[in-house]
């Protein structure tokens, strides 16, 4: 049974009893303290559908108890309205001490709407009681049953005093009423005490109204600014540059170099990992080429390291192979989501030995290099050192507790950790206890490092994110230590010392030099980015989670500043906390939560999961990923908001305007609702330059809001029918809501690409420059502008589908597997019994109104299956193996290789172009080879245009 959790009096709670009146659904009440134990987190009410599924929005609680009809976009329009306006205004004023006469302007601003809408109809919405009505009614009811309050607010408003006494006539309504106790301060108190934890201030509904009223929060000055703006010359605006296959930053201009964190390559990326770098990365420079900045984004798989051993052990693979498989099930995961790579590679690249090699050398002259025995554990069982990552024990840092800490850093504490120092350490290959035992390796000497880091820093710092900071001092607070960089393994890259040969770099001094690596595969000019010549300015980037913080903030500085070669170093470090999953976290190596293969399963667009993995970007504070917030986040605020404002005025113009901009001849409303939205175009460009994406949607979506708004108090459809005037007033509406359309096919580029590319598409425009220094809002659509074919942007996702996507996705990737195995067996089993069932009927002669129904059972039955069967496919690939010949792609890299080394020393020694030319031609044909055996582009192997010049 579905359970009403409630506090005394609450208001949101008589919605819920009438609407399941109407419904004639059995629910039970149950009357709780704001302290007792409630369904997390605590809002009153909330609605207990099942053990699983709890919904704390009154009005989404509205709508499961009562679906709403035909007219759902109008109904959620006004709960919108309800919600964002007239619920805090009567909280406010009634619900505590801070009354005034401003909040009663607003109350009164609020009432007056709805006078204005019942002037010649009956209800809200159509012609019967719908959960606007509801709503709308349930949160007046103890406001209009005060006399006291009637006298001074109600008096002059027969029309919503007519309304309302028809409503509260109607039996659902009364048997409401004798449920549920109501008062009126009771009420409202109730309704601010069981509407979050903590209490809502006064501050924060004052901040709620100002947002649904734009009359509230625009000055004279700014509505100016606003019609100078839209009265601009649109042929004077900047275009944007067309972005080079090749881009290389320019004197005077602003050059922009992002990277993100390079995943290791030993298991497939989930959605924790695509937020914390690759789309946190990808939202920046999809921003910064809409600025024009000169913009280059780097990515890549870090392959090297025991990571990649360990998991070449445990798949029976070399390697190589293991690097081949990965890179590839990362690389098509990254274009499914629409990353935007300039050049997403691989540190097994050539270029990766050649400047990790040289760097190094760069360092030991430096003096910044030495060697000390170092105690190593050995496993005699194995007969090898045990690199970090193939011992396991428990964490050695005071205060830590967890027994499963990895060889170099604990995942509960976040500590860097030495191997040595484990307690009751464990091979991880074979379980016996390995041994202390003496080898040689080479240290990274930070102290002599470290004046030059704290100088650095204090420069640098202030452009991070905030946890980036706080890891960064820590460390430096806590003082740094010489950090060892060589391991005594097989794959990596070799140190170019004798006596060292048989050693490889560590991972981390390795795989950071991955950005300059990969930036070099992408052109050979790569030290343009990365040691720019003088009066050519770089800003540096870094996305990442926050365990990748102290080796961008301290190791690889250190590394670069160290060479004394004049490279760039970070500006900013971009850090996000961890999203988790559900109620627990994701997990690569136990294969919880959803992968980036996963999500292109499960039917919902990328750019859905796009939009609701930056809604809940964990930028301050950890986050959590859920099926249920992910389905109301995508129908109120994407299909109910964004793509209903756009649609109405789309279809508008289409069905009134033959496709047509109209005339426009904005008036000062007009003016004002403009400046509003250019406090919102202002607020998304300085949440985008300090990287903060969830405050950036959110602007994107109040433009749309107050769009909704304003449409919806003018209502061109009634004006439409109305005079000369009144007619030319709604092409003046719909013409300022399509422009700000267009607007938002724009801002949206970052975020939802393919969105945004189907907006422009219906609306026959193209992206406009993002001027950061002067944002301000012009005509982009003038009048007989030409639209496209208006269509939906978005759809409708049921509750049902996340609950079944839920149950799907629980427990780990080889749990899932074998159930969907049995998930198919058990379709296809039904789809023969029901086959049978169908042939039987039809040979019998029985009637097509008999057999039919039975035919439509079997076709949904087959799509199921299809629909398992292809999910299956994808799983297969995810857990057990990409078909893919890894030999191949081994012999064509090492040939690439092979023939660039040729190249080069053909060009550096002086050759005559007829020598080396045919060379050149030879090493395309080899690339375009190998980007065909791993599904690559030519330009994901390493740019090749350039190869000609």
């Amino acid at each position: 049974m579905v359970i009403i959790y409630s506090n005394e009096f609450n208001p949101a709670t008589l919605k819920l009893i009438v609407a399941k009146n109407f419904a004639k659904v059995a629910v039970d009440i149950k009357i709780v303290d704001p302290h007792d134990q409630i369904p997390q987190p605590k809002h009153l009410p909330c609605i207990e559908i099942d053990s699983d599924t709890t919904l704390f929005s009154s009005n989404a609680a509205l709508c499961y108890l009562l679906p709403p009809g035909e007219d759902s976009v109008e109904v959620y329009n006004w709960l919108e309205w309800e919600a964002a306006t007239l619920s805090p205004s009567l909280t406010l004023l009634f619900g505590t001490s801070s009354k005034n006469e401003k909040l009663k302007s607003n109350l009164l601003g609020a009432l007056n709407t709805l006078e204005k809408e019942f002037n010649n109809k009956k209800f809200l919405v159509g012609n019967n009681i719908t959960n606007a009505d509801i709503a709308i009614w349930s949160t007046l009811y103890p406001f209009l049953t005060c006399p006291a309050a009637t006298k001074e607010y109600i008096t002059p408003l027969s029309n919503l005093s007519n309304w309302f006494q028809t409503l509260e006539d109607n039996p659902h309504f009364k048997d409401a009423i004798s449920q549920f106790k109501i008062e009126l301060n009771s009420s409202y108190n109730a309704l601010l005490n069981g509407a979050k934890y903590p209490a809502p201030t006064a501050e924060y509904f004052h901040n709620v109204e100002k947002s649904s009223h734009i009359e509230e929060t625009v000055t004279s000055e700014e509505i100016k600014l606003a019609e100078k703006a839209w009265q601009s010359d649109i042929s004077k605006l900047p275009k944007l540059k067309e972005q080079k296959d090749c881009v290389l930053p320019v004197p005077g201009e602003r050059n922009i170099l992002i990277t993100s964190a390079l995943p290791y390559v030993n298991n497939v990326p989930h959605l924790g990992n695509i937020i914390g770098c690759v789309l946190s990365a990808d939202v920046f420079a999809r921003y910064s080429r809409l600025c024009n900045n000169n913009t280059l984004y780097i990515g890549g798989t870090d392959e090297y390291g025991t990571a990649t051993e360990t998991k070449a052990l445990e798949e029976g693979l070399t390697c190589q192979e293991i690097c081949d498989k990965y890179f590839h099930i990362h690389n098509e995961a990254y274009k499914w989501f629409n990353i935007s790579f300039n050049h997403f590679g691989r540190t097994t690249y050539p270029e990766q030995t050649e400047i990790c090699q040289e760097m190094f050398l760069q360092l030991n002259d430096n003096g910044f290099m030495f060697t000390e025995s170092v105690e190593q554990l050995h496993c005699e069982n194995c007969n090898r050192f045990l690199a970090d990552r193939f011992v396991e024990g428990g964490c050695p840092n005071l205060g830590c507790t967890y027994e499963d800490a990895r060889g170099d850093q604990c995942d509960k504490c976040g500590k860097l950790v030495n191997a040595v120092e484990l307690k009751n350490p464990k091979c991880k290959i074979c379980g016996k206890t390995p041994k202390l035992k003496s080898s040689n390796q080479f240290f990274i000497d930070l102290p002599k490092l470290e004046p030059l880091i704290h100088h650095w820093i204090k420069f640098s710092a202030p452009g991070w994110s905030n946890n980036a900071q706080i890891i960064a001092k820590s460390w430096l607070k806590e003082g740094l230590k010489p950090r060892c960089i060589t391991r005594d393994l097989k794959w990596g890259v070799p140190v170019p010392i004798d006596g060292f040969r048989d050693k490889v770099f560590y991972v981390w001094f390795d795989a950071l030099i991955g950005y300059l690596s990969i930036s070099k595969a992408y052109t050979k000019e790569f030290e343009q980015w990365w040691r720019p010549a003088k009066g050519t300015d770089v800003t540096l980037y870094n996305f990442m989670a926050k365990d990748n913080v102290p080796f961008h903030a301290i190791l690889f500085p250190s590394m670069l500043m160290g060479t004394n070669k004049g490279y760039i170093t970070v500006s900013h470090i971009m850090a996000t906390e961890y999203l988790n999953y559900e109620d627990g976290k994701f997990s690569k190596s136990r294969g919880v939560g959803v992968f980036g293969t996963d999500a292109k399963s499960t039917g919902i667009p990328s750019d859905v999961w796009r939009f609701y993995l930056l809604y809940v970007r964990p930028e301050s504070q950890d986050s959590s990923f859920s099926w249920n917030d992910l389905v109301i986040k995508n129908n109120s605020e994407l299909l109910n908001n964004l793509g209903n404002f756009i649609n109405r005025a789309l279809m508008f113009v289409k069905n009134n305007f033959d496709k047509t901009i109209p005339e426009m001849n904005p008036n000062n409303e007009d003016y004002t609702l403009l400046a509003l939205c250019t406090k919102e175009l202002k607020g998304y460009i300085a949440s985008l330059e300090k990287a903060k994406f969830r405050d950036g949607i959110r602007h994107i979506l109040n433009i749309s809001r107050h769009g909704n708004h304003y449409m919806q108090s003018n209502q061109p459809w009634v004006l439409l029918k109305g005079t000369d005037e009144e007619k030319a007033r709604a092409g003046t509406v719909i013409g300022i809501c399509c422009n700000l359309s267009c607007l938002l096919a724009t801002l949206l580029q970052p975020y939802m690409p393919d969105t945004s590319d189907n907006l422009k598409s219906q609306m026959n425009c193209s992206n406009v420059v993002i001027t950061a220094s002067n944002p301000q809002i012009v005509k982009l659509l003038i009048a007989g502008h030409k639209i496209g074919e208006p269509f939906p942007l978005f759809a409708k996702i049921e509750q049902a589908t996340a609950d079944e996507l839920k149950k799907k996705f629980a427990g780990t990737q080889s749990e899932r597997a074998g159930s969907e195995n049995a998930e198919i067996k058990k379709l296809e089993e039904e789809v023969a019994k029901q086959g049978d069932k169908v042939r039987l009927l039809k040979s019998s002669g029985a009637a097509k109104t008999v057999w039919q129904p039975e035919v439509t059972i079997l076709q949904e039955l087959k799509k199921k299956l299809e629909v398992a069967q292809k999910t299956a496919v994808v799983q297969k690939k995810t857990v057990q193996i990409i078909t893919m010949d890894a030999e191949k792609v081994k012999k064509l890299e090492q040939e690439v290789a092979k023939q660039a080394l040729e190249v080069r020393k053909l060009k550096e020694g002086g050759a005559n172009k007829s020598l080396w030319a045919p060379e050149v031609e030879k090493l395309l044909a080899l690339k375009s080879r190998l980007a065909e055996a791993t599904g690559s582009t030519l330009k994901d192997i390493q740019g090749d245009k350039k190869g000609k010049k």
